[in-house]
């Protein structure tokens, strides 16, 4: 698996979509993490490996709290893959309004 499907994989859980959301707004711990999870506290470390993983959060060993922040740099990928595919889609939606003006010039009496 190359990085970029790496990133979307980790994205495709809601429950670590949730997860970045948290934070998004600070650092926070596994267990500050958890709490508004109906899931068990080593599933959500799970889920911050799978993040980790990815390279989307940041941990720290804080004697035994395991503090986890958001990679700053980690969704510059995902964004340079949006924009080449953002880009593609306009370069495609100009060629077709194109072809449309042509066919349309041609059947203009």
């Amino acid at each position: 698996m190359n990085r970029t499907d790496t990133l979307f994989a980790a994205l495709a859980d809601p429950t670590r979509r949730a997860i970045l959301a948290r934070l998004a707004e600070g650092e926070a711990g596994v267990m500050e993490l958890a709490e508004p999870f109906e899931i068990s506290q080593p599933a959500v470390t799970r889920h911050l490996k799978v993040l980790e993983g990815a390279g989307l959060i940041l941990r720290r060993a804080e004697g035994t709290r395991r503090p986890c922040c958001l990679n700053p740099d980690a969704l510059g990928e995902i964004e340079a893959w949006c924009t080449r595919l953002r880009e593609t889609f306009a370069a495609n939606y100009d060629r077709l309004d194109t072809l449309l003006a042509n066919l349309q010039r041609k059947d203009a009496p």
